[in-house]
């Protein structure tokens, strides 16, 4: 979601910063409508406790060359699904703004918004149909901006995992059909269902990979229980309310390291499972990520193959 511009780049595609305390990872990609989407570079970098440690680390590493955007950690921003307001084009944003006004715990005034429309089905054109508001706190977004602009990084855009994920799942879908991907970082999980390159849920699951992996491999069937009936009741949802939008597959990233949950998907779920490799639709310039790799920059490249056929 574009919810600001700066400047154009000379290099093509994205490249995506993510913060922390310590250290900056990035990647930077380019998404193909035929063939393979491409990652020329990724990557981690320490970050000093010293006066402009930022800035002199996007010089090194000429963060300058590119447009970039980075991406929002979860718990600061929300998803509020709401019924797309029927007004012109122009007034859509101010009247959804009004329409979540009640549902955020701070006053609306403080807010920056953006929108992703859900495609209602083709027989219902033109008829009520869901959209997701994206809301952030104001101040959380300009000291986004703050800390790109004291680096002398030309921030672009500031993204969400779920379309990070929403760019990968893509990857994997059959035509008309719906795909449902799965990913696990180390606190919770995170469910979309996309179809036709769009996202029509989002779902967290309060279940992380730190929580299956702390356990012993045979103590972990009561949290893959968990997992698999949180799937069965959000399908069951998904199908009364998207019936025109088959899931077809159910994706699961990465790990860190094997599980079990992917055997455990396979054989309780009546949807067929596959394992996510990035390698299956995206080329690595240098050397390939390995899974643990592939897990750790996943919505990184999810959000570095951004692409917009329209825009709202």
């Amino acid at each position: 979601m574009k919810w600001f511009g700066k400047s154009t780049a000379a290099e093509p595609g994205w490249l995506v910063i993510a913060q922390s305390d310590t250290q900056w990872s990035y990647v930077h990609g380019s998404y193909a409508a035929s063939g393979k989407s491409a990652v020329t570079r990724f990557g981690q970098a320490e970050l000093e406790a010293k006066p402009h440690a930022l800035e002199k680390l996007a010089r090194e590493l000429h963060f300058d060359r590119y447009q970039c955007s980075t991406l929002l950690r979860p718990g600061e921003y929300q998803m509020l699904l709401v019924e797309a307001p029927t007004v012109p084009h122009a007034e859509l944003k101010s009247a959804i703004r009004w329409r979540v006004k009640d549902m955020l715990d701070y006053h609306i005034d403080d807010a920056t918004m953006d929108v992703l429309d859900i495609p209602p089905a083709a027989e219902a054109a033109g008829r009520s149909h869901s959209m997701y508001a994206v809301a952030a706190r104001n101040d959380v977004i300009q000291g986004r901006v703050k800390t790109f602009e004291d680096a002398r990084i030309p921030l672009r855009v500031i993204d969400i995992p779920e379309t990070a994920q929403r760019n990968i799942s893509a990857l994997y879908e059959a035509e008309g059909r719906g795909a449902a991907l799965l990913y696990f970082n180390d606190d919770a999980g995170l469910l979309t269902v996309t179809c036709r390159s769009e996202l029509y849920l989002s779902r967290r699951i309060e279940i992380g990979h730190g929580q299956i992996a702390g356990r012993a491999p045979e103590s972990r069937a009561e949290l893959f229980s968990r997992i698999v009936l949180e799937l069965q009741r959000t399908f069951d949802h998904f199908d009364r309310q998207f019936s025109y939008v088959p899931i077809s597959k159910v994706l699961l990233a990465p790990e860190p390291a094997e599980t079990g949950l992917f055997e455990y998907l396979k054989a309780n779920l009546d949807i067929p499972v596959e394992r996510v490799n990035l390698l299956d639709h995206v080329s690595f310039a240098k050397e390939a990520p390995d899974s643990a790799e592939q897990w750790r920059f996943f919505h990184l490249v999810g959000a570095s193959l951004r692409h917009e056929a329209k825009a709202l």
